[in-house]
């Protein structure tokens, strides 16, 4: 056992998320503070203490990654976090801090649409950019030579799931760094660095705050100096969070177990329900027991997301679909208490069917929301 994990927390994950990052109690004060607004801090003399500029760190971030660093490797002492403005900002720190002009990556080909936008700008600064599907860890074929294999497992939209571990060992046998982005699972469906890999990365404006009124990002790892140049990035770059943005995410994370077990178990009566219906094509769910996903999910994920694709036959059905709905929210994003879906081929950026639909399963009774949609899969066929 190394030094980093001894002791490991075996506390459940409802306990570790109501109490994670709070500070140590002192009479009379509240037990998590409330946001610190400050652009600089009283620092005669010499500079020394954590505290000197807001671009730099500000104690409302530290309660705030302290608690996230306590859920993506609990029992750990090795590993630091740090918050961005977004999930993007988080991304960009590690693409952008850890490649040089002339150096590879690999990156997913099904994987956010938005990374298509960082290809062109990677490779405007003279990086390898080699893709792959996530499904059937063919990311293994284009690990030779890179400087960096960055995973999306499950995948968004189309929920593929890849075998981290094993991909993480061939990508360090050949002296590669490792990322994941862990939103769509969170920390309580994946603990990416407890299956090797040196960052997790997420967006936290997901289903970690759970409100869909939060932008947040964040970047965990080892604290070396892969960790220390994404640091230095953020200071650069100054895509840090707002102090009110980081106090409402501490706030959040203490109610993401509740969420997490609601929605992961409401996806699954949803995922079941649209399995029966024959307008429905490539249905994917890993938590279902017949997804193409769900023997690797299962070994590696506790727990297997609120995000629920499917196909319905055109994009004018899918759009009657969405219109039909009455508990579920046509809007982007995901994780959310308040149920969402969306067409996602409107976008552009998605290699999906026109009748492609992404749902975000929320917070409502399972038989509310189940009986919703098969109300507007009936009504949108009429």
């Amino acid at each position: 056992m190394s030094e980093s994990t001894k002791g490991a927390d075996r506390t459940g994950d409802g306990t570790r998320a109501v109490r994670a990052g709070l500070p140590e109690p002192v009479k009379h004060e509240p037990t998590l503070p409330g946001p610190v607004f400050a652009a600089h801090f009283h620092l005669p003399g010499e500079v020394t203490g954590p505290y000197s500029y807001g671009r730099d760190d500000n104690p409302t971030w530290t309660n705030l990654e302290r608690a996230i660093g306590e859920l993506e490797a609990p029992g750990r002492d090795d590993v630091e976090t740090l918050v961005f403005a977004s999930g993007m900002a988080a991304i960009s720190a590690v693409l952008f801090s850890q490649l040089r002009a002339g150096e590879a990556v690999a990156l997913p080909s099904d994987g956010y649409q938005v990374l298509p936008l960082v290809r062109a700008q990677l490779e405007a600064y003279g990086v390898e950019v080699r893709t792959a599907p996530t499904g059937g860890d063919a990311q293994l074929e284009i690990l030779d030579g890179a400087r960096l294999l960055w995973i999306e497992s499950p995948s968004n939209p189309g929920l593929d799931v890849c075998d981290i571990r094993r991909l993480v060992e061939a990508a360090h046998a050949r002296g590669v760094l490792v990322a994941v982005d862990n939103t769509l699972a969170t920390p309580l469906g994946q603990r990416p660095l407890e299956l090797g890999a040196d960052f997790s990365v997420a967006s936290g404006t997901k289903q970690l705050t759970g409100h869909g009124d939060v932008l947040l990002g964040y970047v965990a790892g080892r604290g070396d100096e892969a960790m220390a140049a994404v640091r230095r990035w953020r200071k650069i770059v100054g895509a840090i969070s707002g102090p009110m943005e980081a106090w409402l995410a501490h706030r959040s994370i203490a109610t993401l177990q509740l969420r997490v077990e609601r929605q992961n178990a409401t996806a699954l009566a949803v995922a079941e329900a649209l399995r029966q219906r024959p307008e429905v094509s490539g249905l994917r769910y890993p938590g279902l027991p017949d997804d193409p996903s769900h023997k690797v999910a299962s070994q590696q994920m506790r727990r297997y997301g609120c995000v629920v694709s499917f196909t319905l036959p055109t994009r004018a059905r899918a759009e009657g679909f969405l219109e039909a709905l009455r508990l579920v929210e046509d809007a982007t994003s995901f994780g959310g208490v308040r149920s969402t879906a969306e067409r996602r081929r409107r976008w552009g950026g998605d290699a999906v069917p026109e009748g492609f639909i992404r749902m975000s399963v929320g917070a409502e009774d399972p038989e509310d929301l189940v009986a919703d949609v098969l109300r507007a899969l009936d009504e949108s066929a009429e």
